[in-house]
């Protein structure tokens, strides 16, 4: 199944909605106390999860809403964490000229960095005009994992959704670490959806790319990870119990704008779309502002 937050022009907040290619179905219309968020959703458990699959297939279909008529929010609203991976595809840490080291390289994002598909972010010139792109697989925890191994971990995996984490080049080279360069008020746009788990067999075949204004600029597959994302559950919940709802960004393949001649950063006005077969493509538009 796949599930999107989704605001209509006369609602204040987002809805949690199952979508398909003929239109999105708002959850909480199906059965009182329906959740209205995914962490809802994903805190419900499976029992949860299959009356929501139930109640949407029996859905008649004038309970459908166009996704025409919707703005996207960002695929998880209030994750209990977000956890991103540095450098986990050697393309990506060579051309940054960082190494790979025997242990992930791991930070947090904070939850104001959040956006939603086609949504339009915006920073002053004198913060940063080194603004890069990062496709990023996003992985969904929805069993709590705590010391658990990897041949077990992906059972712990709620769904995946697709990730752009947008880096502030000149600022994370500055700094000693590498939250504040990205996380950025809008800086981790997420969806357009959260794809279930049992329709991504297997997320280390996945193609994985990055557009800018029409030019490819990142196009490779979840393959060439250093560290699969089974790996890297079991690595994290060694030290700390992965809650359900947490977000796990897992890295970005070669082509950042910033190892390239001449290098490409995030403009003015410029649109970046990241995609990911299987789940979708994330649309962000970018503004800078001069103050």
């Amino acid at each position: 199944m796949r599930f999107a937050h989704l605001r209509r022009s006369e609602d204040s907040t987002a809805s949690l909605a199952v979508i398909d290619d003929t239109g999105a179905i708002v959850v909480n219309s199906l059965f009182p106390d329906a959740p209205s968020t995914l962490q809802q959703l994903i805190q419900g458990g499976d029992t949860l999860l299959a009356q929501v699959r139930h109640a949407a297939s029996e859905a008649p279909e004038r309970a459908k809403i166009s996704l025409d008529d919707v703005a996207y929010a960002s695929a998880v609203l209030a994750p209990p964490a977000i956890i991103a991976v540095g450098l986990n595809y050697a393309a990506h840490s060579s051309e940054l000229g960082l190494k790979t080291d025997a242990a992930p390289t791991v930070f947090t994002l904070w939850p104001n960095s959040l956006a939603g598909h086609e949504q339009t972010i915006s920073w002053p010139r004198s913060l940063s005009e080194s603004v890069d792109y990062e496709a990023e697989l996003g992985v969904i925890i929805g069993a709590p994992a705590k010391d658990v191994a990897p041949d077990t971990a992906l059972d712990h995996v709620w769904g995946y959704t697709v990730v752009n984490d947008i880096t502030a080049r000149d600022i994370q080279f500055a700094e000693a670490q590498w939250s504040r360069c990205k996380s950025f008020d809008g800086f981790t746009p997420t969806g357009p959806v959260v794809v279930t788990a049992d329709e991504i067999p297997n997320p280390q075949d996945l193609h994985i790319w990055t557009v800018i204004d029409g030019h490819t600029v990142q196009d490779s597959s979840t393959d060439h990870m250093v560290r699969t994302v089974a790996t890297l559950i079991a690595h994290l919940s060694q030290s700390i119990t992965l809650l359900p709802g947490t977000l796990i960004s897992t890295g970005s393949p070669g082509g950042a704008g910033y190892s390239r001649e001449p290098q490409i950063f995030l403009r003015d006005r410029s649109t970046v779309t990241v995609g990911i077969d299987g789940i979708g493509e994330l649309t962000t538009h970018c503004r800078i502002l001069d103050e």
